[in-house]
């Protein structure tokens, strides 16, 4: 949601700390605290005017009208407060339909003044702009100020002025007080506009002959500003509702949210009720929140939440953990039940979230069984048969009863089901799978028409697309009737291929000569070409790093549909406006703030330019245009008759409403001729009456539904239009949200917008205004598709409608990767990986999460074994390859691999070129000895060969012993790196039967000659055989044939690598310039004719 509510403490520091203004505010940061932790000793230090003034007292909890129900301590000392709060602090306590608890106080000083001081002002934002209410009575009795106060609009884009507030605000004010107050307003509202608030209001503002006070305080902010806001609103805290207890649920279900793209809300209503609720759509949820309550179980539901958006298995797997855990820590006597419900997903993988709630169920399954809850899914869009398929057969593993239902079934069916006022089908029927539009549904196969080409990558002419209406001068430019025509292109923001490859399979579907995507514009890569299929065939689309490009280089296209993101679609909004081509624009983006949105409403406007969303999904023209994802995968373009115009016109807010709407309408009727769904935030581009009046307009539109909401007014002007007879057409309509009037306390429902500031925006006020009006309202949206039915009828009967034949469109092949999700073919992996996953939310060692890796303080010498070996190897094991490493890390520069890694880094070269270098080197004869050493000692100690006779062989054949002989080091100056490797595997090693043999071998080398040691390759190669053969985690075969593979001279790899980099870091921080060899150090040998 966009417009929170903060507590009176947080606002009016907000107001302390950034308003400007020359009228003096007393009282500054003077207010204390009080909470159940509250130490009064230390908050007397903390606030030592506590001691010594006169003091009020009041809850700050959301709580409306304080003074009235007397819960406010008026001029009392400090003794008096504590008195006071006795008989208030932790009581529960009834305000209007809420009852809770009060737990969170505020202390302020008293201010001593009269009635004629109190002041009343307010401040409120609207579509059209921001709303400044004053009053010259202010306090407890100011009564009904809408109809009392004075107030002027500050339109959007407009200043206010100080003579504005005097000339309509201070009209009853003396003269000695106009100065003061109007500075205050001034400051006031530059306040609201900086800070983005929504709401803002001061009640009682009392003004004295010292200065200004704020005694008491509401207000709220727009949350979504947060990244524009954060530096001065810092960590803002958002109390509940007065009557709902903020639960750590509801925080960690919050953070969740934050983190991810996907939308995931919860807010516990009742934590001991039967029925919980997981659904999927803020559009959806409201409806089944509605019909629970509709069917008399508003007192046993137990949450609202939502999620949407196409969030991960695991996100969905941790938001249904959440759920599952809260439903089963009380039982109930009657059981519970847990209604998995939601509309026709637009583009949500509904296999891959079900699978996250299936994982969620088989952990939970046992308290599932012993709370006898019994769960009911209904649930559509991409891959749902695959989601059903897995939902059902975790109930026939696990034994909890989970009846399964498709998009055969009404939404909400299911909450009559799970409350026991409809039977249950047996066996209920299956719509169509997702891989049927792989086949042509006749007999007879329908050929793309042969104007269709390979390429559309070069501009073209315009085509006969209407633009706006030239207006009179002065006047804003009219907006187009048709916005979407057979030969409308787009211009798309933002790299979403999946979206457009989706307009594109829409578009061939619906026998467009073209697709209707002309280019996408990404500012963050160059101009190139994008590859995408048009039916059978590949072909190439533009991608622009600039908008000018694009619009100069397609000058047809009138639409533009941008994907950017909450943070940057305000300015690309603007830029597109900026060329009278585009009429019309779609904003996906949720999450934009209100006030940017009011000024792209307002340019719009003057542009003569269509807006449809924020916080949409689009809309679509069957036969015609779809706007990105709307409609959802072409199965359900299919079953819902996408593909052909029909008759009928809807408008929407929620995305997957409009879905679900598609799925009704065209199993009730011929069919959707547009739908159009304005987005869920309090100020869509577009209105309903936009649209409805563009249906009234078009010819081929009969029939018009409205599916409205809670919050805002827009449905009373659709009722304005049928009574004034400026809309003739039947309209059926229904306003989802009628639930809100019968909960305790406010919820804040999934779209920004849904929420009711006054009786007439409550759902149930607008459901029964349009009734009035003349439209067609059902009873409830369980009855919305008879309703549809019954009134399409009507007009088939009396001619108005003709059912047209059905033609059956054109195939379209699917993607493979959605042919290889759905199970519709198999291929072999071009890899195959056994160490390591990352594909979940966690990073998977061998089988083992790395949050598990560090909690056991395995070190790099675990992590080593989980990836090289893939086991966990002990302690000692473990300490072994770490001590490895750190002996082997360097040798000196003088070695072969470090003076390459040096010459390379002097040469110039980067890290991983001079690295690589100095690697390369690595071998036989340097480093490389380790693998050797480790298989010439084990073949020579596992055939039974006495350490002379394999001394004696070697020399026999001509062959040198890997791992013995220094260059410096010999018997009489030993390598401490091996005494000290020697020492550790003594102590540890449960056996050293191969190191044994190796250092007999070696006693009769350096009787030989004194350098001829067992040096550290040689003794790292037999001491891992050893390891490898003795830790029990490992078969003979196993350990042999790590040693074969060369598992060994990694070690050497890895250790030596950190002394290569060492070189590398250090040849670059003594800033060493080229080398180059000196002559005297190279024998210059030439043959003797070539000298001569």
């Amino acid at each position: 949601m966009s417009a929170k509510a903060i507590s009176e403490q947080t606002g009016k520091e907000f107001l302390y700390k950034y308003i400007c203004t020359s009228a003096a505010v007393h009282n500054r940061f003077c207010y204390a605290r009080v909470t159940t932790e509250t130490d009064w000793d230390r908050l007397t230090q903390e606030h030592p005017w506590l001691l010594t003034e006169r003091l009020v007292v009041k809850p700050d909890q959301l709580i409306k009208r304080r003074g009235k129900l007397g819960l406010v301590g008026i001029n009392l000392d400090l003794q008096g407060v504590k008195e006071w709060l006795k008989g208030h602090f932790m009581r529960d306590t009834t305000v209007g339909k809420a009852k809770g608890v009060l737990k969170n106080f505020l202390i302020e000083p008293f201010v001593p003044h009269t009635q004629d001081e109190e002041f009343y002002v307010c401040i409120y934002a609207t579509r059209e702009g921001d709303h400044v209410l004053f009053h010259h009575e202010g306090g407890v009795e100011v009564g009904d100020v809408d109809a009392k106060a004075q107030r002027l609009m500050v339109a959007v884009d407009d200043k206010l002025s100080e003579d504005q507030v005097r000339e309509q605000l201070l009209t009853h004010i003396p003269d000695d007080k106009k100065e003061v107050l109007s500075s205050f307003i001034m400051g006031l509202f530059n306040l609201y506009e900086d800070l983005y608030f929504t709401y803002l209001e001061i009640n009682p503002l009392v003004v004295t002959q010292e200065g200004v006070y704020v005694l008491d305080m509401a207000a709220k902010i727009d949350a979504t500003a947060e990244y524009i806001c954060k530096a001065k609103w810092g960590d803002v805290e958002f109390p509940p509702p007065f009557g709902r207890e903020a639960y750590p649920e509801e925080a960690y279900i919050a953070d969740l949210d934050a983190k991810s793209g996907a939308s995931l809300k919860l807010t516990l209503l009742n934590p001991c009720g039967r029925i919980w609720t997981m659904v999927a759509g803020g559009g959806a949820s409201v409806v089944y929140s509605d019909t629970i309550c509709d069917r008399g179980g508003v007192d046993e539901l137990a949450n609202y939440g939502e999620y949407s958006g196409a969030p991960s298995e695991q996100q969905t797997y941790d938001y249904a953990k959440t759920i599952l855990s809260l439903m089963t820590r009380e039982k109930h006597p009657q059981g519970k039940v847990l209604i998995i419900g939601g509309s026709i997903a637009n583009f949500t993988n509904v296999a891959a979230t079900f699978k996250g709630i299936v994982r969620a169920i088989k952990d939970y399954q046992g308290p599932l069984k012993e709370h006898e809850v019994i769960i009911f899914v209904r649930r559509g869009g991409p891959n749902y048969q695959e989601g059903l398929r897995v939902m059902g057969e975790v109930g026939k593993t696990t034994g909890i009863p989970i009846h399964v239902f498709g998009t055969e079934t009404h939404m909400t069916a299911i909450v009559g089901m799970a409350l026991g006022h409809r039977p249950i089908p047996n066996q209920p029927p299956m719509d169509a799978h997702t891989a049927n539009f792989l086949l042509n549904s006749s007999n007879s196969a329908m050929t793309p028409a042969t104007t269709r080409t390979a390429s559309f990558s070069e501009p073209r002419t315009p085509n006969n697309a209407t633009p706006a209406k030239k207006s009179k001068a002065g006047l804003p430019a009219a907006k187009a009737t048709t916005l979407f025509r057979k030969h409308t292109k787009a211009i798309v923001w933002g790299m979403q291929t999946r979206a457009v490859q989706g307009m594109m399979d829409f578009d061939y579907v619906c026998s467009r000569d073209e697709p209707s995507v002309a280019a996408m514009v990404y500012p963050f890569t160059g101009d190139h070409k994008q590859k995408f299929y048009w039916g059978h065939k590949e072909i190439l689309l533009p991608v622009y790093k600039n908008m000018a490009d694009a619009m100069k280089k397609h000058p047809e296209s009138d639409v533009m549909i941008s994907f950017a993101s909450l943070r940057s679609a305000y300015d690309s909004t603007i830029e597109a406006m900026q060329y009278p081509q585009i009429h019309t624009i779609a904003i996906i983006a949720e999450g934009i703030p209100e006030a940017q949105t009011r000024k792209l409403i307002k340019m719009a406007d003057e542009k003569g330019v269509t807006i449809i969303g924020p916080a949409t999904v689009g809309g679509i023209k069957p036969g015609c245009f779809k706007i990105g994802n709307t409609g959802g995968m072409l199965d359900n373009i299919l079953a819902s008759k996408l593909y052909r115009p029909g008759s009928v016109a809807y408008v929407s807010r929620s995305g997957g409403m409009s879905n679900e709407l598609n799925n009704i309408i065209s199993r009730t009727t011929d069919g959707v001729y547009e739908g159009v769904a304005i987005g869920g935030d309090r100020y869509p581009g577009s209105t309903f009456m936009d649209h409805v009046i563009r249906y009234e307009d078009t010819p081929g539109i009969k029939m018009i539904v409205v599916l409205g909401e809670i919050g805002g007014t827009e449905e009373y002007k659709i009722c304005q239009g049928i009574k004034e007879g400026s809309i003739t057409k039947p309209v059926v309509c229904w306003c989802i949200g009628t639930c809100a009037t019968m909960f305790a306390s406010e919820v804040q429902f999934g779209h920004a917008g849904a929420c009711a500031n006054q009786a007439s925006e409550t759902a149930v006020a607008k459901n029964q205004a349009l009734r009035d009006a003349g439209a067609y309202v059902p009873k409830s949206f369980d009855e919305l598709g008879d309703v549809i039915r019954t009134v399409y009828d009507e007009l088939v009967t009396n001619g108005t409608i003709i059912p047209a034949q059905e033609v059956p469109p054109p195939t379209v092949p699917m993607d493979y990767s959605w042919a290889r999700e759905l199970g519709l073919i198999r291929k072999p992996a071009s890899f195959m990986t056994s160490i390591c996953d990352e594909r979940g939310q966690e990073l998977i060692y061998a089988g083992m999460p790395i949050t598990e890796v560090f909690k056991e303080e395995m070190g790099l010498g675990g992590v080593l074994g989980l990836l090289w070996f893939q086991r966990r190897l002990p302690r000692y094991a473990c300490q072994f390859i770490e001590m490895c490493l750190m002996v082997t890390a360097d040798h000196g520069p003088a070695v072969s691999g470090a003076h390459n890694t040096i010459v390379c880094a002097r040469a110039g070269k980067d890290l991983i070129s001079s690295l690589t270098s100095g690697l390369l080197t690595i071998g036989d004869r340097f480093g490389g000895a380790l693998d050797a050493a480790a298989k010439q000692f084990s073949k020579a100690f596992d055939s039974g060969m006495l350490p002379m006779e394999f001394v004696n062989k070697m020399k026999k054949d001509g062959k040198l012993i890997m791992g013995i002989g220094h260059r410096v080091k010999s018997i009489n100056n030993p390598d401490m790196r091996v005494q000290i490797l020697k020492d550790f595997v003594k102590q540890h090693f449960p056996s050293t039967q191969l190191l044994d043999y190796a250092l007999d071998v070696e006693k009769i080398t350096t009787s030989k000659k004194p350098n001829l040691i067992l040096n550290v390759d040689g003794f790292i190669g037999v001491a891992f055989v050893d390891l490898l053969r003795t830790c029990g985690g490992f078969t003979r075969d196993e350990a042999d044939e790590f040693v074969e593979i060369g598992a060994l001279n990694g070690i050497f790899v890895l250790g030596r690598s950190m002394g290569f980099i060492g070189h590398y870091l250090d040849q670059k921080r003594l800033k060493q310039g080229l080398y180059r060899h000196p002559w005297d150090d190279i024998s210059y040998v030439l043959p003797e004719h070539m000298s001569m």
